[in-house]
C-alpha cells in the first residue's frame, strides 16, 4: 500500500497558499531589511574599525554624547531637511556621536515625518528620544503664523490667502506656483506626488489640487514661499502614502485620483454621501457618458457664479465636461480626505444623475426622467 503521506492533495486549500506565500513575502522583507541595515553598518565598521574595532565604534556611536549632562542645546531642523541632513546637524551640535550612525538606525526603524522647527536638546538623550522629539515637533519658539487652507480652494484662492497672511502681492504669489523652474523643483521634491502629468498639454495649473487642505503652523514671521509650499506637499505626499494600496488596486495614478476627488469635492454639500456621487461620475465614465458636472464649466470660465446658465455650457475648454468624455486634464481644487477616500472607495449603485437641493441634501436617481421630475420639484430658478 502506497504512502498517502507523499500524495499532494489537488484541492489544496487555495486561501492557505496565498497565505503561506504572504507570510513568506513578509519574511523576505525583514530579511532585505537586516541585511541592508547590516551592510550599512559594515560599511561604517570599516571606517570606524581604524578607531579600535567596528562593534565597539557603532556601541558607542550609538550612546549619548555624555550620559550624565544636564546641559541644553539649541537646535534648528530647516524645512525640507533630509534624514541625512538632520543627522549631520545633530552631530554637529554634539547632540549625537555620528550622523551615519543615525541616518541607517532611522531607516532600520522605518522612522519618518521628523518636523522642522527649533528645538532644545541634551547631549543626554538616547537616539529613541531623540526621534521621538523630533517626531513629535516639540520646538521652542511658538507659533509665530498659521495658514489655513479651506477644503475645496483652488490655486488663485490659496495664492490669494498666502499673500494676505505673508503680506504680499497676490499676482506675485500666484505667478510664482505657476514658475516652470519653481515647479521642476517641487517635482524633484516630490517625485511620487508631483508626477509628469502635472505638466500634460491643457493642465492649466500645475498645482492645482495638490496643496493639501489643513492649518499650517510657522514660525517665523515671513516664511518663503518655498517654505510654505514645501509644508503643504509634505502633508499631501504623508496623506497620499495611506492609499497607496487602493491606487495600485484601482490601478489609478496620483493625477487622475486628484483631478476625481477635486471633481467630488465640488460637488458635495455638508451633508452630501460622497462616495455616492463618485459612484455616479464612475457609473457615467462606464457607460461612455459625459460627467456633465458644473464646477468644471466654472473652472473653465475661471469665475464663480452662484448658478450655472445654458449659455455658459457652450464654453469650449477642455475643462468642459458637458463637452469633454472622461475626467478633465487636472484638478479643479483642493480634495480633502473624505473627498479621496471616496474617489477610491465609491458607493455600489447604479445611479447616474444627483441633484443638490437648496437645503443641501443631494438626491439621487437612476434615469433621466426620474432626475428631471426632482429639477422640477427643488429647483426654481432653472438654468
Amino acid at each position: 500500500m502506497s504512502d498517502e503521506r507523499n500524495i499532494k492533495d489537488p484541492k489544496r486549500d487555495k486561501k492557505q497558499l496565498i497565505t503561506e506565500k504572504l507570510i513568506e513575502q513578509q519574511k523576505e522583507a525583514r530579511i532585505v531589511r537586516k541585511i541592508v541595515f547590516i551592510t550599512a553598518i559594515v560599511a561604517i565598521l570599516l571606517i570606524g574599525a581604524v578607531g579600535g574595532g567596528g562593534y565597539y565604534y557603532i556601541k558607542e556611536a550609538m550612546k549619548p554624547v555624555e550620559e550624565n549632562s544636564k546641559k541644553t542645546i539649541d537646535v534648528t531642523i530647516p524645512i525640507g531637511s533630509s534624514t541625512t541632513g538632520i543627522g549631520q546637524i545633530l552631530e554637529d551640535k554634539g547632540v549625537i556621536r555620528d550622523a551615519r550612525v543615525f541616518k541607517y538606525y532611522v531607516k532600520f526603524k522605518n522612522e519618518a515625518g521628523f518636523m522642522a522647527g527649533d528645538y532644545k536638546m541634551k547631549p543626554s538623550m538616547t537616539l529613541p528620544e531623540i526621534i521621538t522629539s523630533l517626531k513629535t515637533g516639540k520646538v521652542m519658539q511658538d507659533v509665530v503664523m498659521k495658514i489655513t487652507i479651506p477644503e475645496g480652494k483652488q490655486l488663485k484662492q490659496i495664492a490669494g490667502i498666502i499673500a494676505e497672511k505673508t503680506k504680499q502681492d497676490e499676482e506675485e504669489v500666484f505667478k510664482q506656483l505657476n514658475d516652470k523652474e519653481f515647479i521642476k523643483k517641487m517635482m524633484e521634491k516630490y517625485p511620487d506626488v508631483l508626477t509628469e502629468e502635472i505638466l500634460k498639454e491643457n493642465v492649466k495649473y500645475p498645482l492645482e489640487g495638490y496643496l493639501f487642505p489643513a492649518t499650517y503652523p510657522f514660525y517665523s514671521e515671513k516664511p518663503t514661499l518655498e517654505e510654505i509650499v514645501t509644508v503643504m506637499l509634505t502633508k499631501t505626499k504623508k496623506v497620499l502614502g495611506d492609499f497607496r494600496g487602493q491606487m495600485e488596486e484601482k490601478e489609478m495614478s496620483t493625477h487622475e485620483l486628484m483631478t476625481m476627488a477635486s471633481l467630488i469635492e465640488e460637488e458635495a454639500t455638508e451633508k452630501a454621501d460622497r462616495d455616492k456621487i463618485a459612484s455616479v461620475f464612475y457609473n457615467r465614465l462606464e457607460d461612455g457618458m459625459m460627467l456633465q458636472t458644473d464646477p468644471t464649466v466654472l473652472y473653465a470660465h475661471g469665475e464663480h457664479k452662484e448658478r450655472v446658465y445654458y449659455k455658459d455650457l457652450e464654453i469650449d475648454d477642455p475643462y468642459n465636461t458637458y463637452k469633454i468624455k472622461g475626467l478633465p486634464p487636472g484638478p479643479i481644487a483642493n480634495p480633502g480626505v473624505m473627498s479621496i477616500e471616496a474617489a477610491l472607495a465609491p458607493a455600489d449603485t447604479d445611479d447616474l444623475y444627483f441633484l443638490a437641493t437648496s437645503t443641501g441634501d443631494v438626491l439621487f436617481s437612476k434615469t433621466l426622467d426620474e432626475h428631471n421630475r426632482k429639477v422640477n420639484e427643488h429647483i426654481t430658478d432653472k438654468k
